[in-house]
């Protein structure tokens, strides 16, 4: 069953699109950038204090979904110059352990409202990704 998850905790869609879609046990969180979901601007201070606001945007929707970033099994980096992927990746590597996602990162012409940064990614209950690192 597809549901799809909208909170205040995070920015609104900025077009046709939901902040993320559960089916089932994965949860699909679309881009995020760091804006502000109280204020609507993107975060001052550069690609690191957008990247910390990403990050707490993409746990308020994992939260809503019962999940974790320990859930989170692949992510998407967009970055609007690959000058920025040591910033991104100094925070980016704080909220995960030792068994990150798997990932990547590449550089874009350009992103919404001018950001540095957007992150999208997938994640899977518990007791599904238990099943698939059995394989």
């Amino acid at each position: 069953m597809k549901k799809s998850i909208s909170i205040t905790g995070a920015p609104a869609p900025l077009a046709s699109y939901s902040q993320a879609i559960l089916i089932d046990n994965t949860l699909y969180v679309s881009g995020q950038i760091g804006i502000d979901p109280f204020t609507g601007s993107i975060t001052e201070g550069g690609p690191e204090a957008q990247v910390k606001q990403i990050m707490k945007n993409i746990r308020a929707i994992l939260k809503e979904a019962g999940m974790d970033f320990s859930n989170v099994v692949k992510v998407s980096a967009f970055l609007s110059d690959m000058k920025l992927y040591n910033e991104f990746n100094n925070v980016y590597a704080t909220y995960f352990g030792q068994d990150p996602p798997a990932r990547e990162a590449v550089a874009v012409k350009g992103l919404p409202k001018d950001a540095a940064v957007e992150i999208s990614c997938i994640a899977v209950r518990a007791a599904e990704k238990e099943i698939l690192s059995m394989h």
